[in-house]
């Protein structure tokens, strides 16, 4: 069983920086990974993924500020968020799925996505 771990959030003002970090309990190497947040009466959404070939993704609302990485080592991904704003407040949720097709199967789609993190809050004050 996989399990992943959400860290890094907490409170920053509108335009600073955090770093969110997701240790999962085995190899991450040639998974798809992603980032997906949810705030209060919103529904869940896609942030960013990364592919088994390290091809990256970005929600347009994300694009430019956001950065998806992955240390294999460590068995740990991470999304370095700058320039945040007030509406990237939400719960963050690490996400990985280990089927060879997964990129293809909607990357910003939650049900592609066999394993989930508990989540960990995000919230950016003005």
């Amino acid at each position: 069983q996989v399990q992943l771990v959400e860290s890094g959030g907490g409170s920053a003002q509108a335009g600073g920086s955090l770093r969110l970090s997701c240790a999962a309990s085995g190899s991450i190497g040639g998974y798809c990974l992603a980032w997906f947040r949810q705030a209060p009466g919103k529904e869940r959404e896609g942030v960013s993924a990364i592919s088994h070939f390290q091809t990256t993704s970005y929600a347009d609302s994300v694009k430019g500020r956001f950065t998806i990485s992955q240390d294999n080592l460590k068995n740990t991904l991470y999304l370095q968020m700058n320039s945040l704003k007030s509406g990237d407040t939400a719960t963050y949720y690490c996400a990985e799925d280990r089927r060879a097709d997964c990129w293809w199967r909607g990357i910003f789609s939650g049900s592609t996505y066999a394993y989930w993190g508990q989540g960990t809050q995000v919230t950016v004050s003005s």
